[in-house]
């Protein structure tokens, strides 16, 4: 097996677009060498615990351009047959980030990932609420009582942060951002084309 660690934030939508990328190449290379780990990186780490509305935060961060930037994530979905119906507030993301490092331990993180990005960006929901995680981690096969208290307290809290610092500390500066075999960095949304020739690659080496 090959590594592939990925570093992303469910409410970052090229990790959306980047994930939907990386998951038709996968089905169409069903031998594919990856393991595949998600890793964390919040996009917004100073958004206070009950978050922020989504269309504020965006002019606050993007200026101008956060129109732009909101039609080309449109076009860029739709040309993946993807209608976006995203949350109309801007979470913080820790939680969610620490319900991805329990699912990790079950081995479930993808499609806890999934799970994440489809309520955020897709169904509105609200992926900072206890309720909301602890559903969607039962989707994926994981204990919702079990998460439930978890979530209550600060399990595993410093872990998670310690992991994103560490990231940071690597050079990860944006997300989502690919890392194959603990060598190769591959930054931003790639298409599924790019997927399928590293997969190739691997399989001809």
């Amino acid at each position: 097996m090959v590594t592939l660690d990925i570093f992303a934030d469910p409410v970052c939508p090229w990790c959306l677009i980047g994930k939907l990328q990386l998951d038709r190449a996968l089905e169409s290379r069903p031998g594919h060498p990856f393991a595949i780990a998600w890793h964390p990186f919040r996009l917004n780490p100073d958004l206070p615990p009950e978050g922020a509305d989504r269309i504020a935060h965006l002019q606050a961060r993007l200026g101008v351009r956060a129109t732009e930037a909101g039609e080309q994530m449109v076009r860029e979905a739709a040309a993946l047959g993807l209608a976006l119906n995203p949350a109309p507030r801007e979470p913080n993301t820790l939680d969610a980030h620490r319900l991805l490092h329990w699912a990790g331990l079950e081995g479930v993180q993808s499609l806890v990932m999934a799970g994440l990005l489809r309520t955020h960006w897709q169904e509105a929901g609200d992926i900072a609420d206890h309720a909301t995680l602890s559903r969607i981690a039962a989707a994926a096969g994981m204990d919702r009582d079990v998460t439930t208290r978890l979530l209550a307290s600060d399990a595993d809290r410093d872990e998670v942060l310690l992991r994103e610092a560490h990231a940071r500390q690597r050079g990860v500066r944006s997300v989502p951002t690919f890392i194959v075999a603990n060598t190769h960095v591959v930054p931003g949304a790639q298409p599924a084309a790019l997927w399928q020739q590293v997969i190739d690659e691997i399989g001809a080496a």
